[in-house]
């Protein structure tokens, strides 16, 4: 039965939107069954984690073909962490929705195209071999592109031309380092290439593949310098397309580099000074785009790229502590972009604009609403005890303890830089959209006359991801022997090796 569990959110996701294929116009019933198959999705998810937790790395093997000759599912507690908050930023997405009003995007398929991208998703966590990871990156591409799409307007079809054609090419590098890998190993099982690639008599040759893998990853996670797609197309879409953007396609990318560059390559060397020259280039231009901008969501898209940087440093630093940091953020930027980008929904639906320059007294009109808003704000900032704290704890510890002093003074103090952007931004847009005074903007007075059911429809899915973000800080104790132990798995990955079935070379 635990074998089954790892497939069955992936099956639900795409049952989910098969059904709702063929029940194309009735836009209430689309609404129920998402929000209820999310809800069931969920529950599958905390399940296989609860099992992967007590029980260690479990794995399915496609038509019962023994790996590596067969397509592998795994779950181990990296995966199962991931796939299970993944899940909960996609409930909370469709709750929103049924507040948000999209028009003719919900009879033109939304929630089939929503739960075939949450499909891809979950599928990528579980993926066992590249090329099975390759598939669902493009099932992921193709259904974040209709999304995009839907409505089409000028600025969703610029957006999401520079979205398809950088993501497309992202693909290609991919394939294309697949091709090459799979010339010299013989094989695309991530478990197999664990074992046949540190015995590659040609090193060099792995280091040059090792680089295009990470610039084909790289560009899906939105790293320095191809990250300009992100900001392009992230703000085009309605807010709750945005948000499941925001908090899970560019993790996509940042999952694989982690488990890519723990698993077959080593970070060490070139490969080690590239990643870190990248992440620290990646903070220094996601914060600076993110200070000039006057839309509140092209600021927030921004800061999405300058907090990659956190991620990509840690693996980068290459210990324990970096990699534990890299994996605790990721767990507490899914959650807090997420609901980032619903609370910029919400604050342009009672202002009435996105524009800065335009909204304020927020703080004055809907006062109950604006602790919702701190959480995550102050949790982005990294106060203590909240979520984005904890894990700058591991990455500034790893920084320090990096043997080249250069190194380590140019990550902590990239460190700190994207700490004093994020609390600037965050304090300027605090100060001009919730505690200015009021614009008495016409189209507030539609937030004001919406029902209690619908303003609830609103509030209770940020609620929902403000109280996951406030688990994640306070609860650092347990989430910490999480990513701790997820670390030690990802750099010494017998059990995973393992739970494919395969045996390790004596």
């Amino acid at each position: 039965m635990s074998d089954t569990l790892i497939l069955l959110p992936v099956l639900l996701q795409g049952f989910i939107a098969i059904v709702l294929m063929f029940t194309w116009q009735r836009s209430e019933f689309h609404r129920l069954v998402s929000i209820v198959g999310n809800g069931v999705s969920v529950l599958l998810a905390a399940l296989l984690f609860a099992h992967v937790y007590e029980n260690g790395a479990t794995s399915l093997q496609a038509g019962s073909w023994a790996a590596p000759y067969g397509i592998t599912f795994i779950a181990d507690l990296l995966s199962a962490s991931v796939l299970l908050l993944s899940q909960i930023a996609g409930f909370a997405v469709s709750w929103f929705t049924t507040a948000e009003t999209i028009g003719q995007r919900l009879r033109f398929g939304y929630f089939a195209i929503f739960h075939f991208l949450l499909m891809g998703l979950a599928g990528a966590f579980i993926a066992g071999d590249l090329f099975n990871l390759y598939v669902w990156f493009e099932l992921i591409i193709i259904s974040s592109f209709v999304l995009l799409t839907l409505g089409g307007k000028r600025m969703q079809i610029e957006g999401a031309v520079k979205y398809f054609t950088l993501n497309m090419l992202a693909s290609i590098v991919f394939l294309t380092a697949i091709a090459l890998l799979y010339g010299a190993t013989g094989t695309l099982n991530l478990a197999e290439l664990s074992i046949v690639v540190p015995k590659l008599a040609n090193q060099n040759y792995v280091q040059l593949v090792g680089i295009i893998f990470f610039t084909g990853f790289g560009i899906k996670a939105g790293v320095f310098p191809l990250y300009f797609w992100l900001p392009a197309s992230y703000h085009a879409p309605p807010t709750p397309i945005s948000a499941i953007f925001a908090g899970l396609l560019t993790k996509v990318g940042i999952y694989a580099l982690i488990r890519v560059f723990t698993l077959v390559f080593l970070v060490q060397g070139f490969n080690q000074q590239l990643i870190l020259w990248t992440a620290t280039l990646t903070i220094i231009f996601g914060g600076i785009g993110a200070l000039v901008q006057k839309n509140i969501l092209k600021a927030f898209a921004y800061l999405i790229v300058c907090h990659i940087g956190y991620m990509v440093a840690g693996l980068g630093l290459g210990s324990e502590e970096g990699v534990a940091g890299s994996v605790y953020y990721m767990f507490h930027d899914i959650v807090a972009k997420t609901n980032l980008f619903l609370i910029a929904g919400l604050m342009i639906r009672m202002s009435g604009t996105g524009d800065l320059a335009k909204m304020g007294g927020l703080l004055n009109r809907f006062p109950k609403y604006i602790f919702l808003f701190a959480i995550t704000f102050f949790s982005l900032i990294g106060i203590p005890p909240l979520s984005g704290f904890w894990p700058k704890i591991y990455l500034f510890k790893a920084a320090f303890l990096v043997n080249n002093p250069w190194t380590s003074a140019g990550m902590i103090a990239a460190f700190i830089f994207a700490t004093f952007i994020t609390l600037i931004i965050l304090i300027r847009i605090w100060n001009r959209a919730i505690a200015s005074e009021s614009q008495d903007l016409p189209d507030a007075i539609w937030f004001n006359e919406k029902s209690k059911r619908e303003r609830r429809s609103y509030w209770m899915p940020i609620l929902l991801l403000s109280a996951v973000t406030l688990f994640l800080g306070f609860g650092a104790e347990f989430v910490g022997q999480i990513t701790q132990r997820i670390a030690h798995e990802l750099l010494n990955p017998v059990e995973y090796i393992r739970a494919v079935g395969l045996i390790l070379p004596k």
